[in-house]
């Protein structure tokens, strides 16, 4: 898969949609520097009122692009920063990844991949009807979601659009994506 970031946004208050900026910089063990969801510890409002020392699995929130592209062709006006991701790519099949698969990012960052992001309420607070098109369930009827995949990051650097992300997967058997 040949997959090459389009956009990267942060914002450093806890709203839903992060303006895109020219380059963004990775820290291990953190996220990004100046974006509200950085942090050892869960950020996420709703996950920190719950559990305020659990581990951050939501760093990094990478969308893909064609998922943009399909929420616009539905007449739904979506741009790279505004469903609260930080990196929008186009090419692969983020969803399709195992859990703990490792994204190489730019010149030196890695990223690894903890989950699947919950389609909350927030999405059609956003722009009503997008958050059922992003919502998926499961054989049994389990919400899946289709929204961009979690990360944390395992080793730091700027990252930019244009820069290419190379996917290693980690040792099988693989462990299938749940929502974090």
């Amino acid at each position: 898969m040949d997959i090459v970031i389009e956009s990267v946004s942060i914002n450093q208050h806890h709203t839903f949609s992060k303006p895109p900026q020219e380059s963004i910089n990775l820290i291990a063990g953190y996220g990004i520097e100046g974006d509200a969801h950085a942090g050892e510890f869960v950020q996420h409002l709703f996950l920190k009122k719950r559990n305020p020392t659990a581990p951050n699995l939501r760093q990094v929130h990478l969308i893909h692009a064609e998922l943009l592209d399909e929420l616009k062709g539905k007449g739904y006006p979506v741009q790279p920063g505004d469903l609260g991701e930080n990196i929008t790519v186009r090419g692969g099949d983020l969803a399709a990844l195992a859990t703990d698969t490792l994204l190489k990012v730019g010149e030196s960052a890695v990223l690894r991949v903890t989950g699947t992001r919950d389609p909350c309420f927030q999405i059609d607070r956003f722009m009503e009807g997008v958050q059922e098109l992003v919502t998926t369930r499961d054989e049994v009827g389990n919400v899946t979601g289709r929204c961009g995949v979690m990360t944390v990051v395992e080793a730091g650097g700027v990252v930019q659009p244009g820069d290419r992300v190379e996917i290693v997967l980690p040792p099988e058997p693989h462990t299938p994506l749940k929502l974090v």
